[in-house]
């Protein structure tokens, strides 16, 4: 368990939710108490819950084989749910918050499958908010994507409209970059009224994680050690990024379907001889330009950029963001007041306040949506 290094004193009048969510990566369900109110938005408490090994595989599998039997789907499911149950309630214990002073908690879920582009479209989260609401006691606020896709939308990003809630500064052009397993950019327009700009640029960190499992036997590149011992190869970085999804213009979301270990074979043809460093190295480049390609051809005008989810802690990543990017500023999302590993559970909890009131939390130019509606399914806490 760990708090936040800027976890503040609950404000009594602040209205108190809890974001959760699982990313892209797998690697951990992340928790944060978030205070609403007149004063801001404070996060008051973060908690990581490590999933269990053979549940993670599960999902990784459900993943990449969404046609499996489907009682190892919903068996995952149900176990997900109580993982993310556990998060919360072990954020409220080291938080000293009791469960009746939480007025809802918001899951994202884990997303297995998303193919909003399919007949019918699609987007599939697990992690049962039943579950959640009875062992928490809590009302739970879940399934936001599914919404958005009925109102002929991608389903994704959702966190735009927090990005401009809790980021935006009139006058300032700002960018969000989430560098999460798939990196997602909001743009935060320097006139307030205006809605943002979002969309999924790319790989961020799936590809690298699965080569480094796949040939490094490790779950992650820490501190991009591996990454250091490698080169960019020019003619592999071109046969990436020829992509035809990076040339989509926005509204646009994508995920493993796409961005897979397939995928990536499939290009690394003619390159047989190449490093397993050296693919690694080009792959960090492919995550980098992506997201600033996306940023100048899609956002000229962004002034600054922060960074946030698993990869902005990765250092080559900041650097060559950093490097590439110029002039641009390049940040990390803590210099706005909350932590990047904390950023996406608290959209969430954001979320979940606004569907309790009845407000939409999509905004249709950065999904392709037809209208504005209110996300997820509400799960009453237990009587």
């Amino acid at each position: 368990m760990a708090l936040a290094s800027g976890s503040h004193e609950v404000d009594r009048e602040m209205a108190l939710f809890i974001g959760l969510i699982s990313g892209t990566s797998m690697d951990a369900v992340d928790a944060a108490l978030v205070a609403f109110g007149d004063g801001g938005i404070t996060t008051v408490a973060t908690h990581s819950a490590s999933i269990p090994e053979d549940l993670k595989r599960e999902l990784h599998v459900l993943a990449q084989d969404p046609s499996g039997a489907a009682i190892r789907f919903w068996n995952a499911d149900a176990r997900l749910g109580s993982v993310f149950a556990s998060a919360a309630l072990d954020l409220l214990d080291a938080a000293g918050i009791g469960a009746r002073d939480v007025t809802a908690i918001g899951s994202h879920g884990q997303t297995v499958y998303h193919a909003p582009g399919a007949t019918p479209p699609l987007t599939v989260q697990l992690g049962d908010p039943s579950i959640i609401a009875e062992r928490t006691g809590i009302t739970t606020v879940a399934d936001f994507r599914r919404r958005d896709v009925a109102a002929g939308g991608e389903g994704a990003p959702l966190a735009p409209a927090f990005h401009r809630a809790a980021f935006s500064t009139p006058g300032v052009e700002r960018g969000i970059l989430n560098l999460g397993g798939i990196a997602n950019l909001s743009v935060l327009s320097a006139n307030p009224d205006d809605p943002p700009l979002g969309f999924d640029t790319g790989p961020g960190n799936t590809l690298l994680d699965a080569w480094v499992r796949n040939r490094f036997s490790a779950d992650m590149d820490r501190d991009a050690v591996l990454a250091h011992e490698g080169a960019v190869i020019p003619s592999l970085l071109a046969a990436l990024l020829a992509e035809p999804y990076f040339d989509r213009t926005p509204p646009k979301s994508t995920g493993r379907e796409r961005f897979n270990p397939s995928w990536l074979d499939a290009r690394l043809t003619g390159h047989a001889a190449a490093g397993p460093h050296d693919v690694l190295r080009t792959l960090y480049e492919l995550t980098v330009e992506t997201a600033v390609t996306a940023i100048e051809r899609f956002a000229p005008r962004t002034q600054e950029v922060y960074l946030c989810g698993g990869g902005a802690r990765n250092p080559l990543i900041a650097a060559r963001l950093t490097e590439r990017a110029a002039p641009i500023r390049v940040d990390s999302t803590t210099r706005l007041g909350i932590h990047p590993d904390w950023v996406e559970a608290a959209a969430f909890a954001w979320l979940a306040m606004r569907t309790l009131a009845g407000e939409a939390g999509n905004v249709p130019v950065v999904t392709g949506a037809a209208k504005e509606t209110v996300l997820g399914g509400i799960h009453p806490a237990r009587a």
